[in-house]
């Protein structure tokens, strides 16, 4: 697939199997500090309530999609900050769509919508310090590590480390 081909959307209804399997995927529960399986009902809701405008609900959720509109991925936008102008930003691709450059293409998408369309000043992002994916992904689009909580999350019967990262956006 040409990876200009990938577009963000907005959850729709049809997206319930895809977000049901990325939600109770176990291995990815420690990014998200999940501790519990979503049921159907719940993600049903969540989704029907996706419409919600940003500045009310401080968040928004995209959908990484190829032309044919299938899932690939998520990306977050939390912590929407209207006053001080900033968001966290995360992302999760499908494990059989990793690898192929797509979570850069989805990040530099969801940066046009925060800087551009947003008026966001910056997006952070907090990275545990075993995610080596992760921490070259936001090292390449240019983010700046600009601190390590120590000792930040547990999972995996151990504390790790988080590095965040930072991209503001100079006028």
């Amino acid at each position: 697939m040409n990876i200009d081909q990938l577009h963000l959307r907005s959850l729709v209804t049809t997206d319930i199997d895809f977000l049901f399997a990325i939600e109770n995927d176990r291995s990815l529960w420690h990014l998200s500090n999940t501790v519990i399986p979503y049921s159907r009902d719940v993600l049903e809701k969540y989704i029907a309530n996706a419409h919600q405008n940003i500045f009310s609900v401080k968040q928004q959720r995209f959908v990484l999609t190829n032309t044919a509109q299938t899932p690939l991925g998520l990306v977050d936008l939390y912590d929407f900050d209207a006053i001080h102008k900033r968001a966290g930003v995360g992302i999760v691709v499908q494990a059989k769509s990793r690898g192929k450059g797509w979570a850069k293409k989805a990040l530099n998408l969801v940066e046009e919508i925060a800087f551009n369309q947003l008026k966001l000043h910056q997006l952070y992002a907090g990275v545990g310090e075993d995610n080596v994916a992760s921490l070259a992904l936001f090292e390449a689009l240019g983010y700046e590590r600009t601190a390590v909580k120590k000792d930040w999350n547990f999972y995996h019967n151990r504390y790790h480390d988080e590095v965040v990262f930072q991209k503001i956006k100079h006028v």
